[in-house]
């Protein structure tokens, strides 16, 4: 029985609730126009989820069905309710750029007379647009949809120009991002042109102008007007801005971050830290454990807020510069973000790198590091599966993001093997160096690295999550073979003009001729291609590549990378237990590395110490009961993830893939890598 006949016997029986449900899914199904229409006011009359209702009746009406229906309907139900409410903020806006200097044309539309209405959809500034001279309704926009959608700061040779920007997240993101004309000695408005006076008046219905005019770093520039850009304004207005000293980058001048994440271990990080390393609209620093960053931080405030003083502070923090700590502490209600901005700003090479001069305000470039990314899977019904792990957690919790209020996201991935031979290489190093005699190193082992990749899904984004809505996955590959490419498409993302300074690797704004840790002594500096091809076969064997390529093929497929191992034929159970039993190469690090955990442990019998001998073997036995319980761990979980799970965040809404950066096939030195 399909589900719109379900949904009629239960709407017979007065079930509603479940006849919503059923209604619901047959519009889901694809439902025919007459089914649409029946679902979508059965819906709306018995309390169900309105947005399916909304879809449908827009759907319909843009198809030419039902229409002398449908808008008298969507008017009573969606707009007359608030209509009073988008008119009092239109005349609100119109009042205000009355008044305003920078508005050339005054002559405002009758609030009944627009061209556009708005009905709105949700709570959160969604609306969908009606055009009434076209008779039909526009797609859904989300006014604070936290997304910076286009490169406005592409060129910074001239002021900003931007056209048809109606989104109150972008102009609040332009007025608080780009620097005052009296900061940097010379004109520096936000110049927003719009080609229809009378689409401009509409889209007033939904902005809240007050606190975006009040800087008055906007101009409009209406159809033609576009011709007097850019204005000079001591001819115009008298106002000459030549006379204004550059003013350096204030603390709280800094709103937006560039969060660059780390997927997992050994995926390339630093090289993309030292290709924005120098850029002059970055403060950029070194990757930083995430809890050394916190923990500086807080004593930072706690220092500040426990100094009798400005000059005690000073001579407290005597490892930053003093204006520093003097704009800080004067700060009033300091904050986790103003303190890391600080410690940025006062950091070696960033006075010499970040210009003063600029535009705009710099972005935080930050990359939190963690030791180790380790995802555990949480099932719950259907096959739909949580992610959870505590590095996202401590990410999520913590008050430096959340007071950022513009955060772009990127994240670079590196083949899934190579990324694995990598980390298990550099932990078996790590292990070496601590082993030495004077070393007082805290124990580092291989772990069962194998299935911590392959449960490490966090290239996997929830949708609604604040941090990654604007996010951006780019390949390690791709930034070493094509970076000009590459770095061109990520700069055009992240919202910065690309500059001389991404076509080399450095450090403090220094070229980087070496890499400065034993570890990466194959992950050569700059765009050095040698680390793309390295396969660290004394690490990882094929089996153990098999099976990562298999567990994460749907990654594999989205992301543009060819199986190398994994040869496409069916897996089951058995052949999942034939690959684990192939696991000797992790294994062996494992024993080798993690005997040490059990090496100094006493083994006694009834109070006495046995001997050398059976001490020993009861080592080596711990140590083998260990390699069991991690074997059978890989099976059980394998067999978990061969139901083929349904990936979804904590709410039940499915997971997406992180949208992979493009780049433009016209700049490709080479072939993309494959």
């Amino acid at each position: 029985m399909e589900a719109i006949e379900i949904a009629r016997k239960l709407a017979a029986l007065g079930q509603a609730k479940d006849a919503c449900t059923a209604y619901g899914l047959a519009v889901q199904q694809g439902a025919d126009s007459i089914g649409q229409m029946e679902a979508a006011a059965y819906i709306l009359q018995n309390g169900g989820d309105y947005r399916i209702s909304y879809g449908c009746f827009v759907g319909l009406y843009n198809q030419g069905l039902y229409r002398a229906d449908i808008l008298p309907l969507m008017e009573a139900v969606f707009y007359e309710p608030n209509v009073k409410m988008l008119k009092s903020r239109y005349e609100r806006n119109c009042k205000l750029l009355s008044k305003y200097p920078y508005l050339f044309r005054k002559d405002f539309v009758p609030f009944e007379k627009l061209p556009v209405q708005f009905f709105p959809y949700d709570d959160h500034n969604g609306y969908v647009p009606f055009f009434r001279a076209e008779e039909r309704f526009g797609e859904f926009i989300n006014f604070g949809n936290q997304v910076v959608s286009r490169n406005f700061f592409k060129d910074l040779d001239k002021p900003i120009l931007a056209a048809g920007v109606f989104s109150q997240y972008e102009l609040e993101y332009l007025v608080d991002n780009v620097r005052p004309s009296e900061y940097i000695g010379r004109e520096n408005h936000i110049y927003l042109h719009y080609t229809d006076w009378g689409v401009f008046c509409s889209y007033l219905q939904c902005l809240n102008l007050r606190r975006l005019l009040e800087s008055k770093k906007l101009v409009f520039l209406i159809g033609d007007e576009i011709g007097q850009y850019p204005i000079d304004f001591k001819e115009r207005f008298g106002i000459d801005y030549s006379q204004y000293p550059v003013k350096p980058i204030g603390i709280r001048e800094v709103n937006r971050m560039i969060w660059h994440t780390q997927l997992s271990t050994h995926n390339g990080g630093d090289f993309f830290n030292e290709v924005f390393d120098g850029h002059p609209n970055l403060i950029v620093f070194d990757s930083v454990m995430f809890t050394n960053t916190e923990k500086t931080v807080e004593d930072f405030l706690n220092m500040l807020a426990n100094a009798a003083n400005v000059q005690q502070a000073v001579n407290t923090a005597n490892f930053l510069d003093d204006r520093r700590v003097r704009e800080l502490y004067y700060l009033r209600d300091r904050t986790e973000k103003d303190a890391l901005v600080a410690l940025f700003l006062a950091s070696e090479g960033v006075e010499a790198t970040v210009s003063s001069e600029s535009r705009i305000a710099p972005a935080l470039f930050f990359q939190p590091h963690f030791p180790n990314i380790v995802y555990q899977l949480r099932a719950g019904s259907g096959n739909r599966t949580v992610l959870e792990s505590e590095s996202a957690d401590v990410i999520h919790q913590s008050r430096i993001f959340r007071q950022f209020k513009y955060i772009k996201t990127f994240t670079p991935m590196r083949r899934f093997t190579t990324s694995h031979g990598a980390t298990v290489k550099y932990m078996y190093e790590e292990s070496l160096k601590e082993d030495a005699p004077d070393s007082d190193e805290e124990k580092t082992v291989v772990s069962d690295a194998v299935m911590e990749r392959v449960l490490n899904r966090s290239f996997m984004i929830d949708p609604e999550d604040r941090l990654y809505k604007d996010s951006v996955l780019v390949r390690f590959e791709d930034g070493k073979l094509n970076g000009r490419a590459t770095f061109m498409a990520l700069a055009a993302f992240l919202d910065l003009p690309y500059t001389e300074s991404m076509t080399y690797g450095s450090k403090g704004g220094k070229p980087v001729e070496r890499r400065l840790y034993m570890w990466e002594e194959n992950c050569a500096p700059g765009f050095g291609a040698e680390p793309v091809y390295r396969t660290y076969d004394e690490y990882v064997n094929d089996d153990e590549r098999y099976f990562i390529e298999y567990f994460l093929r749907d990654a594999y497929e989205y992301y543009g990378y060819d199986f190398q191992y994994y040869d496409g034929a069916s897996v089951d159970e058995a052949k999942v237990e034939e690959l684990i039993s192939g696991f000797t190469t992790i294994d062996h690090y494992i024993r080798e590395t993690q005997y040490k955990l059990f090496k100094d442990a006493e083994v006694s019998q009834d109070g006495v110490r046995v001997d050398a001998e059976l001490e020993e073997r009861v080592r080596k036995q711990l140590l083998e009961d260990r390699i069991k319980g991690y074997g059978e761990n890989r099976l059980n979980s394998a067999k978990i993830l061969l139901e083929g799970l349904r990936f979804v965040n904590k709410n039940g809404q499915p997971l997406r893939m992180m949208p992979k950066l493009e780049l433009d096939p016209a700049l490709l030195e080479q072939p993309l890598y494959h």
